[in-house]
Parts: C-alpha cells; sequence; structure tokens
C-alpha cells in the first residue's frame, strides 16, 4: 500500500508537471512517509522539488498546540529556510501574500474522517484562494481511518463555520482528495486540481478498515492518540460542545466521556432501553478518571469508555459513534431533566451560537435531546434521510 505522498517520491514522472514550479506544501506531524520522515523534509531531498513555502492547519505544522483554539504563529523554517505560514493564526484563510509564494501547493494532511475536523475546511479554503489566485492544488492522498461509513445529521444551509466546511453528515466517508473535488463541484470553483491517489488501499478490509495496519499512527492532532479515538471520533467530538469532559487531561481523549456525579451505570441501562441497537458493533465500559487539565480538572468523575479495538467485539459496519453519543446524551435527561448540558461559550470563533448546534450544523440534535417526548426513532428518520441523501451524492467522487 503506497500513499499519494510515497508515490510522489518515488515516480520521477508523476512530479514532472511540477518542473519549473514554486512549491509549497500543506501539511501537518502525521504527513509522513512509512519510514516516518516528514513530507516536508522528503520532498526538501528532491533536486527536481524547489519548495518555496509551507502551510500548517490547527495545532500547527509541528502539533504542538495541545488544546483547541490555540492559535500557532507563522515562522521561517530553521532546517530549510522557508516561510511557514499558519492558516490558525492570525488568519484562517491564505491571504494574498501567502498565495504570492507558489505556484503548485501540495495538500498532505491525515484526516479523521468526521465533518467537524478543521483539515478538511482549510482545504476549501486553500481551493477557494486558490480559484481566486489561478494556483493549481494537488491533494496527496490518505487513509481515512474511519472508513466508509456514513453517519449523522447533514449539516443545514447557513451553518457553515470553520468546524462544518459543507452540507455533509458528521462522518462522511471520503479521502481527503475526493472532498475536494467535491468541494470543486459543489462551490462552483474553477481550480487546476489533482489528486495523487493511494495505491492498495482497501477501506472494507479487516482489521484496519480504513487504516492500513501495518502503518505506523502519528498523532495528526495532538489528541488524536490512535485509531481507537478516529473510530469514536464522530461521536464523542460532539462532547465539546456540552460540560461533559471528553477525556482531554487523560491518556484517552476522546475515547471517553464523564463528569462528577453521574450515575453512569444507570446512563448505560437507560442507553440500552432506549436504542439498544445503537450500541451494538463495540463495547462499553465504566470508568472512572481525574483530568489534569481542560473540565473538570482534578475531579473525579464518573465515565463510559467506547472500546472498538477487540476484533471479537468490534463490527465496523455496525458501529454508530453518533448515534452512541446522542443516546449518551438523551439518557442523561432522562436521568437528571435540568442537568446543564449544553456549553455556552465561544467556539471556533462563534459566538452568537451554541457550540453543540455548530457542531451538528443545525439546532436539530440539541432539540431531540432536551425534547422529552422525542424518541431515537424520530432521530432515526431525520438521520436515515440524510445519510442516504449523502451516500448517493458522494458516489461520483469515490476513487477507491
Amino acid at each position: 500500500m503506497k500513499l499519494g505522498i510515497e508515490r510522489l517520491l518515488n515516480d520521477p514522472a508523476l512530479r514532472a508537471p511540477l518542473a519549473g514550479r514554486r512549491i509549497a506544501l500543506l501539511a501537518h506531524p502525521a504527513s509522513v512517509t512509512r519510514e516516518l520522515t516528514h513530507s516536508l523534509d522528503a520532498l526538501a531531498a528532491l533536486p527536481d522539488i524547489r519548495l518555496t513555502a509551507a502551510f500548517g492547519p490547527q495545532h500547527g505544522l509541528r502539533g504542538d498546540k495541545q488544546d483547541n483554539m490555540v492559535e500557532s504563529p507563522d515562522f521561517v523554517d530553521p532546517r530549510h529556510g522557508i516561510p511557514i505560514f499558519s492558516l490558525y493564526g492570525h488568519v484562517r484563510r491564505p491571504t494574498d501574500a501567502m498565495m504570492s509564494s507558489f505556484d503548485t501547493i501540495l495538500v498532505d494532511l491525515q484526516d479523521l474522517g468526521c465533518r467537524i475536523y478543521t483539515f478538511i475546511t482549510t482545504l476549501r479554503y486553500v481551493l477557494e484562494a486558490a480559484a481566486t489566485h489561478g494556483k493549481a492544488v494537488w491533494v496527496l492522498d490518505r487513509p481515512n481511518p474511519a472508513g466508509r461509513p456514513v453517519e449523522g445529521l447533514s449539516l443545514r444551509d447557513g451553518w457553515q463555520s470553520f468546524v462544518g466546511a459543507g452540507p455533509m453528515p458528521m462522518r462522511h466517508g471520503m479521502t481527503m482528495g475526493e472532498l475536494g473535488q467535491w468541494f470543486i463541484d459543489t462551490l462552483g470553483l474553477q481550480v487546476d486540481y489533482r489528486v495523487i491517489e493511494m495505491e492498495g488501499w482497501q477501506p472494507e478490509a479487516a482489521p484496519g478498515f480504513g487504516w492500513p495496519p501495518e502503518r505506523s499512527w502519528v498523532n495528526p492532532s495532538p489528541n488524536a492518540a490512535n485509531l481507537s479515538m478516529a473510530r469514536a471520533y464522530a461521536g464523542t467530538v460532539m462532547l465539546e460542545g456540552t460540560t461533559l469532559s471528553e477525556g482531554r487531561g487523560t491518556t484517552r481523549p476522546l475515547e471517553l466521556f464523564g463528569a462528577p456525579g453521574i450515575d453512569t451505570r444507570r446512563l448505560l441501562a437507560d442507553m440500552r432501553s432506549l436504542a439498544p441497537e445503537w450500541l451494538r458493533g463495540c463495547v462499553l465500559r465504566e470508568c472512572w478518571f481525574e483530568p489534569t487539565f481542560h473540565k473538570h480538572v482534578g475531579q473525579l468523575c464518573a465515565g463510559v469508555q467506547i472500546h472498538v479495538e477487540d476484533p471479537l467485539h468490534y463490527d465496523h459496519a455496525a458501529f454508530k459513534p453518533w448515534r452512541l453519543q446522542a443516546l449518551a446524551f438523551k439518557a442523561l435527561r432522562r436521568q437528571s431533566p435540568d442537568y446543564p448540558l449544553w456549553r455556552d461559550f465561544a467556539y471556533e470563533y462563534e459566538t452568537d451560537r451554541l457550540a453543540i448546534d455548530l457542531i451538528n450544523g443545525s439546532e436539530l440534535l440539541r432539540e431531540w435531546v432536551d425534547d422529552p417526548v422525542a424518541t431515537p426513532a424520530d432521530l432515526e428518520a431525520l438521520a436515515q434521510h440524510d445519510e442516504a441523501a449523502w451516500i448517493t451524492t458522494r458516489e461520483p467522487y469515490l476513487l477507491y
């Protein structure tokens, strides 16, 4: 199995169209080859590639920023002597000056397969800027570790944000290269666009179901610690819009959730009674944890960990992380109707809408949780409609 970056490095014919052009790279810490050489270093070592700039998304080119909404500065790379522009600093979109530094930008970002993951929004912004400035964009494709399953409500019109790049479900089941072409068509852009496809990617093959098991995992963002997190993320990311801990400040962030004073045994019992079919494909375990930073720091939290690593219990097609997390919210409402669940704070530079709504791309999920007469069947009907529509929409863009 070969990544897009590896095919580009190994095949001079693929690189031939880049001859004489100024090249930029958009990358992060997981932009590595199988030998774990960073793509910036590997490209800089090629005599026929002229690197003139690089860009870093949220958390930075080096991934040094632990939490969300912590900006990264521009700097000059000490090894290669080129400017490193931050697309999560004083700007989110490339400026005219940034765009003037290259002719072709190579995008080599490891995604997690979730709409809220901001790297796909950065891809959209780069494509829009490239259309304005007449620049070429090449995506060096990488696996979607969450695989092909689709899940969740689609983002509604008017709810676009830095955590909502377009009208897709939470779990979109596409690669960055595939999404790039969908963005171009959906937005009506005119861009010189190319995907350097992977070779031998098998998104339906066990045990990785999207992630090649022979590959080392490098965190694409600081709290994306492993494949288990990537599988659960389309659900656990919603915890960022709540007062429940998502496990930041522990060794298993975004694989567990909890808070002080919750009766997790009752919570799991209520989840099983409300919608047992939404809990298939994984194992849920009661746990206790004390975050060292972030929400409930230093407090003992009663929680639940989502286990998706044991091949005897993990069922890729059956696992529904978005439904599972929604069900946990619903069960908490049953346990404690007045629980202050929704977090009211500025989220990704949005101040006039609740974080949970920005994350979900509408108020629909929150309203379903808060409505005491709304049933799992009600949410199922909404989600199934959106999921079926997306599966049809994405079909022409699938490359593998």
